[in-house]
């Protein structure tokens, strides 16, 4: 849910740059991301920081 979130609200391009991950960068999918961070200790709270940080802006 965090990762389609930041997804659909920044997309891939924006991502690769926000979020120093290959596998935002290079062929991404939900898939391969989501193993990714599952094996990824370092990674995980990158993403969940951004989901965070979105969630408290208001919305128009």
């Amino acid at each position: 849910m965090i990762l389609d979130h930041v997804v659909a609200q920044h997309g891939w391009e924006q991502l690769g740059p926000m979020i120093n991950i290959r596998c935002f960068r290079y062929d991404p999918s939900i898939k391969s991301s989501l193993q990714f961070l599952r094996r990824t200790p370092w990674a995980r709270p990158q993403v969940e920081a951004l989901y965070l940080r979105d969630k408290a802006k208001p919305t128009p």
